[in-house]
C-alpha cells in the first residue's frame, strides 16, 4: 500500500494592513475597516489560525496545517487570498462593470428599490421582464459616461461577483446558436475601487 506523503507542518501568513482591526476566534475571521465590517468562517478547514503581534510592530494572521497532503495544503494559499479580499473590501471595496450587448432589440434596464434591484426588459424582444435582486451589501447604478453600462459596488467580493453572475445568467439565449446570438449582459471590467 502506498500512502500519500504528508508534510509535518506547513505555514502561511499575511500581514494586517494599517487602519484595519482583525479578530480571529475559532477559525472565524472578522475584519473591521473604514468601509464596514466583514466576517468569514473557515471552520471547514483543518488548520490552526491565530493573530500574532510582529516583532517590528503590527499584526499578522498565521495559518498552520499539520500533517497535510498536497491537495489539502493548497487550501492554505486559498485561505490567505480570501482574507486578503476581506482587507481589500473594508479598505477600498470592489467595483464590477457590466455592459449590455444587443444586435437588434435594445435591452431596457431599470434600477428599482434604491440601487438594489434591476429589471431587464425587451431581451431578444421578449415581453417577460427579468428581475434580479442584488445580494447583501451590493448596489447597482447606471454609468453616466458610457451608454448601456452598469456599475456594481460592494465590500464583499463574493456578493458583488455573484450579483454579476445572477444578472448574466438571467439573460442567456436559449434554443439558438450562441455564436450568432451574442445578446446579453456581460462583465467588462472588475477590480478594487480606486481611492480618488
Amino acid at each position: 500500500q502506498s500512502s500519500a506523503m504528508k508534510t509535518i507542518k506547513s505555514t502561511r501568513s499575511i500581514d494586517v494592513p494599517e487602519g484595519v482591526e482583525v479578530t480571529v476566534e475559532s477559525r472565524v475571521v472578522t475584519v473591521k475597516g473604514p468601509r464596514g465590517t466583514l466576517t468569514k468562517s473557515f471552520k471547514h478547514l483543518r488548520v490552526d489560525m491565530q493573530l500574532l503581534e510582529k516583532e517590528g510592530g503590527g499584526q499578522e494572521i498565521v495559518i498552520d496545517m499539520w500533517f497535510g497532503k498536497t491537495k489539502q495544503m493548497a487550501s492554505l494559499r486559498t485561505t490567505i487570498s480570501h482574507i486578503n479580499n476581506l482587507f481589500g473590501g473594508v479598505l477600498q471595496g470592489y467595483r464590477y462593470k457590466m455592459r449590455c450587448v444587443y444586435a437588434h432589440f435594445p435591452i431596457n434596464c431599470t434600477i428599482e428599490q434604491g440601487p438594489h434591484r434591476i429589471e431587464i426588459r425587451n431581451f431578444l424582444g421578449e415581453k417577460r421582464p427579468r428581475i434580479v435582486n442584488m445580494l447583501e451589501g451590493v448596489t447597482i447604478t447606471r454609468d453616466k459616461d458610457v451608454k448601456d453600462q452598469y456599475i456594481l459596488e460592494g465590500n464583499d467580493i463574493e456578493n458583488v461577483s455573484r450579483s454579476c453572475a445572477l444578472i448574466y445568467q438571467s439573460c442567456l439565449v436559449k434554443k439558438k446558436d450562441i455564436r450568432k446570438f451574442l445578446d446579453g449582459i456581460y462583465v467588462s471590467s472588475k477590480g478594487r475601487i480606486e481611492a480618488n
